[in-house]
């Protein structure tokens, strides 16, 4: 049970540290291991394939999501996951430099994948009941902007980092163990944040509403909510072009200009990512999050699908033109990152919309399970096409797979003014 005495309690101090720990290990699982296996000679396809496979966690979810409702609270659950990936980081680290690295670091990702899925459950949740719907989307910016900040720490002092140790030790095996053998030991830090800012606004051993329903009412509950075949698809086609080109950014600035990419160093990756486009995507997510809460989400759904997709346009043309310089990629980043921060402001508050009432927390992992199914599919394909079609008719391809979802936002219904401050 949640005293409203308690709602928004030290909000600015526990929301930014609780969703950049969220959003880091979830940036090395999905996306810096991209970057680390390129640079350890596995090829695109295969870069697709498995690490895609790697968002199966956040794709079932929902199947254990009643858990985190039903045993302890979610504090105790984020905490807990919070130390099993440090301990999973901990495993990728020390069996990068075996023969059978890739089987063996995949296997601790997995455990980090499962481990994070798990830690989103319970930190969503923990956001919807400790937080008045006003302050919601009042702090969706700042929460949107801090999960990114740690995905852009993430792409890029770590990816930064690898590549000082790169060139510092001339072996990226041994480059890379030490890196993901540090971000393990950040990861304790973040918890040990997490427990002195976090404060216990739930009563262990106490029965509240989500927890007098049962397991299975659960998901049938969520699936009779109207329009619901209709809120799923559009969840589904949001990031239909973003989940692809995720997966084939890095490789593409990356790779050799014989092979048609930018041939840019690892640490220039890093350091575009995590200088410029971290200005940019600060920028866009509290905008995002600011504008709704000033106008609705209803106003904002079609600027903000644009907003997230129409930048990956500008990759299509850096394939094709393939500049020596790093001042056209620079700039590209530092759009699409405004792009996506803004972006996605809107998407988080439709799915929050998607989850409200009774068995919020389990119906916002139902939501974000199949967000994480839209993204895994489509990113499993990713490096095939590329390698078939090549870099630029794939960023074409990217471009094109965005119209699904923004049709959808003529069809998808919600209050006019959901999620804006002070509403009548």
């Amino acid at each position: 049970m949640i005293e409203s005495s308690n709602k928004d309690k030290n909000a600015w101090a526990w929301v930014p540290s609780l969703y950049f720990t969220e959003g880091l290990p979830y940036v090395i699982v999905i996306t810096v291991s991209v970057i680390m296996y390129k640079k350890l000679g596995v090829s695109n396809a295969d870069i697709g394939i498995y690490t895609s496979w790697l968002y199966l966690p956040w794709v079932l979810k929902p199947l254990w999501s009643p858990l985190v409702d039903i045993k302890s609270t979610k504090r105790n659950w984020f905490l807990g996951m919070q130390l099993l990936i440090a301990i999973a980081f901990l495993g990728v680290g020390l069996t990068i430099p075996t023969n059978n690295f890739f089987i063996l670091s995949l296997s601790c990702f997995w455990i980090a994948a499962f481990a994070s899925a798990t830690h989103d459950i319970a930190a969503d949740g923990y956001y919807l009941i400790g937080l008045s719907e006003k302050k919601q989307s009042f702090f969706l910016g700042v929460r949107s902007t801090f999960y990114r900040l740690a995905m852009i720490t993430g792409q890029g002092l770590i990816v930064v980092l690898a590549g000082f140790l790169e060139e510092y030790y001339g072996n990226n095996q041994k480059a890379w163990s030490y890196t993901i053998t540090i971000t393990a030991v950040f990861m304790v830090i973040l918890t040990l944040t997490n427990f002195f800012t976090t404060p216990k606004i739930e009563q262990e051993n106490t029965l509240d509403q989500e927890k007098k329903i049962g397991f299975f009412d659960v998901f049938s509950t969520f699936f009779q909510k109207k329009q619901i075949g209709l809120a799923i698809a559009f969840i589904l086609m949001y990031r239909l072009g973003e989940s692809q080109l995720v997966k084939m950014a890095s490789p593409f600035l990356l790779d050799q200009t014989e092979v048609g990419g930018l041939a840019l160093s690892t640490t220039a990756v890093g350091t575009i990512y995590g200088t410029f486009g971290l200005i940019a995507l600060t920028i866009g997510g509290i905008l995002g999050g600011i504008v709704i809460s000033m106008h609705g989400l209803k106003k904002w759904m079609l600027p903000m699908i644009l907003a997230l997709n129409l930048p990956n346009l500008l990759y299509a043309l850096l394939a094709f033109w393939q500049p020596s310089s790093t001042l056209f990629a620079t700039l590209v980043v530092i759009i699409e990152q405004f792009g996506y921060g803004f972006g996605f402001a809107a998407y988080l508050m439709f799915m929050i919309y998607v989850a409200e009432g009774v068995s919020k927390t389990s119906h916002y992992a139902i939501a974000t399970g199949f967000m994480a199914l839209g993204m895994m599919l489509p990113g499993m394909v990713s490096g095939i096409i590329q390698e078939a079609i090549g870099y630029t008719g794939f960023f074409i391809w990217v471009a094109v797979a965005a119209v699904p979802g923004i049709i959808l936002t003529r069809y998808i219904q919600y209050p006019n003014d959901y999620g804006k401050k002070d509403k009548k």
